[in-house]
């Protein structure tokens, strides 16, 4: 493995400037529609009963849209910087733009798939990440994601969401005996308004550090059953047991970084560790996240980031500085800016994408 000197040297050697403005402005992006799929918590922590004369509709089901039979969608999408499909290029979001990359996120899948978001840095943007991206999956999508808080270290996941419940995956755990259907995991869950539903840590750092690879190779048996996505939120320590248990049974990683000298040789010598450590195909199939920061010391120009990371896994994608993540409170997609929330569906195209690509979805063990 290159030392740390040798990653930052490398990363060291790209521009040091990142001008957000000069970037594409798109047109406005849809507001988010409250889902119906879902039945949230009431104010006690537990599912309404609904009477018997008004049963729950079942939800409308999109015709299937392989992301191979859409015009213009043909080769990796984020790879191309999505010029493929007009985007890129100075163009505006448009309504048959949009749809594209929609149908991409509605990449059809035969089993659940397991997405974990990780790096060896903290303060990169990794939960802000998840939550975008387990929105867009959710919001976009006719089935159900969720995101898992597995940072043995105590996470922040569920603090950052309107909280329905104070169940953590411990207490999932503990019921499982009893668990027979999805509205026995719907307890446990916080549902958000694109549909996503999160499932915190413990806050006792004791406790949440007492959660091993036996322990999320358990949920995830779990979680499998009744959601055809799971999105682990991961911590700093790779070497972890949960951590390892999250790498040994994803399908996919998304690395997240920022542009600044820092935050990019984390995500530099994320990916290198990953090689170094049997990760290698996972790594090459990876997606990097470039989350903006402000224009205030070592920043790193963005598309030069984009073409360093396509070089060492499969896909980049730019997630401009906006305010609202920057302040780490709730997230809540309605207060993005437009061409944040476009940035967030080409981020959830790029990562569909590799549903389908060859040797992405590797069998469970």
């Amino acid at each position: 493995m290159t030392g740390d000197h040798t990653v930052i040297e490398r990363v060291r050697r790209l521009e040091r400037e990142a001008d957000w403005d000069l970037a594409p402005v798109y047109g406005p992006v849809s507001p988010p529609q409250e889902p119906e799929r879902h039945r949230p918590l009431d104010a006690t922590g537990t599912v309404p009963v609904l009477p018997e004369a008004a049963p729950l509709a079942a939800p409308p089901q999109p015709a299937a849209q392989p992301a191979q039979a859409v015009p213009g969608v043909g080769a990796p999408v984020a790879r191309r910087g999505l010029r493929g499909i007009g985007l890129g290029a100075g163009l505006g979001l448009g309504r048959v733009d949009r749809e594209r990359l929609e149908a991409v996120v509605r990449t059809p899948l035969h089993r659940s798939y397991r997405i974990a978001v990780v790096g060896l840095k903290g303060g990169v943007g990794k939960t802000s990440v998840t939550l975008a991206l387990g929105s867009v999956l959710a919001e976009t999508r006719s089935d159900k994601v969720i995101a898992v808080d597995a940072n043995p270290d105590t996470g922040t996941l569920s603090a950052r969401v309107h909280r329905e419940t104070t169940a953590t995956v411990q207490d999932l755990l503990v019921a499982a005996p009893s668990i027979t259907g999805y509205m026995d995991i719907r307890r446990f869950t916080s549902l958000t308004p694109s549909g996503l539903e999160v499932l915190g840590n413990d806050p006792d750092p004791a406790v949440a550090t007492a959660f091993g690879g036996e322990d999320y190779q358990r949920l995830v048996d779990l979680l499998a059953r009744q959601y055809p996505i799971v999105l682990s939120d991961c911590g700093t320590g790779l070497l972890h047991g949960a951590t390892r248990a999250v790498l040994d049974l994803a399908d996919q990683l998304v690395v997240a970084a920022t542009a600044s000298l820092d935050g990019a040789s984390g995500a530099d010598a994320t990916l290198e560790w990953l090689h170094a450590n049997g990760y290698g195909p996972l790594a090459r199939r990876s997606v990097t996240v470039v989350s903006g920061v402000r224009g205030t010391g070592r920043v790193v120009k963005a598309e030069n980031l984009v073409a360093h990371f396509e070089s060492l896994c499969r896909a980049a994608v730019v997630l401009p500085f906006d305010e609202h993540l920057a302040l780490g409170g709730t997230f809540e997609p309605a207060k993005l800016r437009h061409r944040t929330r476009r940035a967030h569906l080409e981020l959830a195209a790029a990562v569909a994408e590799g549903m389908s690509h060859p040797g992405a979805a590797v069998p469970a063990g």
